[in-house]
């Protein structure tokens, strides 16, 4: 048996994610071109920072068009979820580069200690955090759209990308204050440094949650457990072979060998397992089969 549902994407999370690509795009010209002229660190690793995520964010409205697009296209066969988590993995890979970078250049920084204009750096930044607070605010409204928005990938890809931004964009201006002020010029490449090093915690958690889904991994070991025991308590069946994985966002797949000592209509496991919400359902029944017996390669194969 084999139940397909389409996977759709909520239009207004799409539309978020082009809104802030737009207007992390002009913050982040304006950022480099400061920092380049001032010799900020802050300001210019916030602005570098910025520009690969105006790509990461680029792709990621990509991903959600071409979910939409071939959403019922053959030749994907499982549908296009996962096409979302590749664009998910393509940026926690950037978000891993810039952060090694970001590191790298503030280190260099912190050993030539290059001058800083102070009072052309700050207002930049602020513009800067100020525009990542409302990109934040844009994606986070999105955020509750519908019950699978926390499986969303993609956005949450997109959603990282415009913390890190907000998070380097404060410690930006709390360097540039501090240099001004206090005179701790050397705050301003500690601060690349230290963002950098946050960065990279988000970037590795992004990439091991993608990757699990990218090769199939197990959709989770209670999630499992709960379809076996709704399985098994239909007919005396038990389960000899159950495989669960996502199919990308919410959708989960799932597949399973059952062996019962007396016949057994397909349907009934079937309306069993309906509040699971599964997308793709392959059931095969063995039978007759002794339940003390199971294991037996004699046993007849119904597949259903």
């Amino acid at each position: 048996m084999r139940a397909h549902v389409e996977i759709s994407t909520p239009k207004r999370r799409e539309r978020g994610v082009q809104l802030v690509v737009a207007i992390t795009a002009v913050t982040m010209v304006a950022e480099i071109a400061v920092g380049y002229l001032t010799g900020s660190m802050a300001l210019l690793a916030d602005g570098w920072h910025m520009a690969t995520h105006v790509g990461a964010l680029g792709l990621a409205s990509a991903a959600y068009w071409v979910t939409r697009r071939f959403a019922g296209h053959r030749a994907f066969v499982f549908g296009t979820g996962k096409v979302q988590a590749l664009s998910a993995y393509t940026s926690a890979i950037a978000l891993s580069f810039v952060a090694l970078a970001m590191v790298v250049e503030s280190g260099a920084r912190l050993i030539a200690q290059p001058s800083i204009d102070f009072v052309k750096s700050l207002p930049v930044a602020v513009l800067g955090l100020v525009v990542n607070v409302v990109s934040v605010l844009v994606l986070h409204a999105h955020d509750d759209d519908d019950h699978d928005a926390h499986h969303d990938h993609n956005h949450r890809a997109a959603f990282l990308h415009v913390v890190a931004d907000t998070f380097t964009s404060a410690l930006a201006i709390g360097a540039l204050l501090a240099g001004r002020y206090l005179g701790w010029a050397w705050l301003d490449a500690i601060s690349g440094i230290l963002g950098g090093l946050v960065i990279a915690a988000w970037g590795v958690g992004l990439l091991r949650s993608t990757v699990l889904e990218l090769v199939d991994a197990s959709a989770g070991t209670s999630f499992e457990e709960d379809i076996r025991r709704e399985l098994e308590s239909v007919s005396h069946a038990k389960v000899r072979d159950l495989r669960v994985w996502s199919l990308g966002g919410a959708a989960r797949s799932c597949v399973a060998t059952i062996a019962t000592d007396a016949p057994c209509d397909a349907s009934r496991y079937r309306e069993a397992l309906a509040r699971f919400e599964l997308t793709h359902l392959t059931i095969e029944v063995q039978w007759p089969v002794p339940l003390e017996q199971l294991g037996s390669p004699t046993a007849k194969r119904e597949p259903t």
